[in-house]
């Protein structure tokens, strides 16, 4: 099995960050998959494929990268560093891709084609030679340009609305940490990821090393494309990308039913939405409301006794009452 050594203090200084640069190779795991995209991600592989494959026709560097990442197990550790915090920005990650050294380039990628280093020794030890897009002197530079064209036609109008889904999923992450420690939160965020008593953090059952953490830093880091993977860089730390809740949950307008005709559509689409507590900024993240509307809306249903609500560090999280969650099908807070 593969585990990650942390002692106390790493623990301890252990938090929560959100990588854009995540987002974008997640969407390029699920284009590079021969297989189609689950049935969720179907309408934004649909939307936007047409521009990873207008990128990739005309920049050999992407199309060699998707080429090796074809149905791989392993993500290459050079595009997806460590991510800051929670305001982590694409520009920031962007740089630290373009000042990786070539030679690990080339070594990331082969154990992207090789997937993973536990596979290494079985699959041969011979290096293989890097794709030949990637042996120009200015191969780095070229990916980078093919990168920021995706994100910035792909992704970066949407970005708030991701955001807010993915902070969504830390504040409720974070509460079960809270409230139940370390083996409860780590067991929920991936299958396969589970705390050792022996402090260790088990993350899957290849035979690989060790990642020993001392005191570079751990995050964890929520992804919207359904991927859970580590991201290791002993210099600047390790991340753990664990699949995000409620990222696929539909934002469009439900068809009409009972609750809907009792409460209205809006109010009916908040109280689904409850069904994880949420500050106002991700409900109007997730249903492309303003903020004026979820604040009005909110108070109608508290007054109605459907929601409550209860600060949370800086925010403040509405949640369903008893009543809230009979009505919108959901499962009640204790």
């Amino acid at each position: 099995m593969t585990v990650v050594k942390v002692d106390p203090t790493d623990l301890a200084n252990t938090r929560f960050a959100l990588s854009p640069m995540v987002e974008l190779v997640g969407a390029l795991m699920v284009l590079a998959n021969p297989g189609p995209p689950a049935a969720w991600q179907a309408p934004w592989v649909t939307r936007h494929r047409p521009v990873f494959d207008a990128v990739a026709a005309t920049e050999p560097t992407l199309a060699a990268l998707l080429a090796t990442m074809r149905g791989a197990r392993w993500t290459p550790d050079f595009l997806v560093p460590p991510p800051s915090g929670m305001d982590t920005t694409f520009a920031a990650e962007l740089a630290r891709v373009r000042e990786t050294p070539i030679e690990r380039v080339h070594r990331d990628l082969e154990l992207t084609a090789l997937a993973g280093p536990h596979n290494a020794g079985r699959l041969g030890r011979a290096r293989r030679p890097p794709p030949e897009a990637f042996t120009a002197p200015d191969t780095l530079d070229r990916l980078a340009g093919a990168l920021e064209t995706l994100w910035s036609r792909a992704f970066a109008a949407d970005w708030p609305v991701r955001r807010a889904l993915l902070e969504r999923d830390v504040v409720q992450r974070a509460g079960r940490l809270a409230t139940y420690g370390w083996a409860s939160a780590l067991s929920g965020l991936r299958p396969g990821f589970r705390w050792r008593d022996d402090g260790e953090i088990e993350i899957n059952d290849w035979d690989s090393p060790p990642y020993v953490v001392g005191g570079a830093g751990l995050v964890l880091v929520p992804g919207g494309f359904g991927k859970g993977w580590i991201s290791a860089d002993p210099d600047a730390g390790y991340a753990l990308v664990y699949p995000a809740r409620g990222i696929a949950a539909p934002t469009d307008t439900p068809a009409p039913d009972g609750l809907d005709r009792l409460v209205g559509p809006a109010r009916a689409r908040l109280l689904r939405a409850l069904a994880e507590p949420a500050s106002t900024t991700h409900l109007v993240g997730a249903l492309g409301m303003t903020l004026g509307a979820v604040g009005d809306h909110l108070a109608v249903l508290r007054a109605a006794g459907l929601v409550t609500r209860a600060r949370s560090g800086r925010s403040v999280l509405y949640r369903l009452t008893p009543l809230g969650a009979a009505l919108a099908a959901a499962p009640a807070e204790p």
